[in-house]
């Protein structure tokens, strides 16, 4: 359902996965597309998932240990993260489900279909780490304040609309404490080695993976480009689209055609 506006009615739910309570955003109608935040938790509801709602059911499950749901102990790496939402898509009846993931969330998407590729029908996967460069870092998000990592995402903040809509705008003590317990996570997860997995682009080889569109910005300053070819080199059947004066925010910085581009590849 949209607003008199155009924009997105949203709203939140609590789903019981094993002994964890998740909390989940929807909004839209039809077929399900299951999308996966990064690692400074849930940006916000940008308007790329309007131009999208129209014709499918958005389902955002917030991380345990990122924002409302709460950590969960025994999830201690990403694989452990992906097994907890292969039974949460076989608990809601989603299998096989479309999703697409962004950052650290497309990284969770791959070990998804690493783990089962009967999971997911089509995926889309924006700009993930998981795979080690094999020249350059992945940006240390550490080394840096929340907000200056934040800016560093985007190729040209001031030039990208949506770019103050990020995580609601305002530098809240909320939002802080919020990208806090992200970080926190996320160092729990993926701290060492960090934002990878040496093994993940030989087990990605070893199944028949679901179509995949490899969505990249040229200019990505968080995860060099570069990675994307070895995603795409691991994953059978994938597609690769790098854009072009655009960093690691493509449903910002390049939303129309991102957008395009996703529907035609989901269908």
């Amino acid at each position: 359902m949209s607003a008199a506006n155009g924009r997105l009615r949203w709203t939140e739910r609590t789903v019981r996965v094993g002994d964890t309570e998740l909390v989940e955003l929807q909004a839209g109608q039809g077929k399900p597309l299951l999308v996966l935040h990064e690692e400074q938790g849930h940006p916000g509801a940008l308007r790329w998932y309007d131009d999208l709602g129209g014709s499918r059911k958005l389902i955002t499950p917030l991380h345990p240990g990122f924002g409302k749901t709460a950590r969960c102990d025994w999830i201690a790496n990403v694989r452990d993260l992906a097994a907890f939402y292969a039974a949460y898509v076989r608990s809601q009846k989603l299998e096989p489900v479309d999703v697409i993931g962004f950052s650290f969330g497309g990284w969770l998407a791959a070990e998804m279909i690493a783990m089962d590729p009967g999971l997911v029908r089509r995926a889309v996967l924006v700009a993930p780490p998981g795979i080690r460069p094999r020249a350059g870092e992945i940006f240390d998000l550490f080394r840096v304040t929340a907000k200056k990592f934040i800016q560093a995402s985007v190729l040209e903040p001031g030039a990208t609309a949506e770019f103050s809509s990020l995580f609601g705008g305002e530098q809240t003590p909320a939002q802080v404490e919020a990208w806090e317990d992200a970080r926190a996570e996320i160092a729990r997860l993926a701290w060492a080695p960090y934002l990878f997995d040496a093994s993940l682009p030989h087990r990605l080889r070893l199944v028949a993976a679901a179509p995949t569109l490899l969505v990249w910005g040229r200019q990505d300053a968080i995860v060099p480009v570069e990675v994307c070819a070895t995603y795409a080199s691991s994953l059978s059947g994938s597609k690769q689209l790098v854009l072009e004066r655009c960093g690691h925010r493509p449903e910002i910085e390049q939303r129309e055609r991102f957008v395009k581009e996703v529907q035609s590849f989901l269908g």
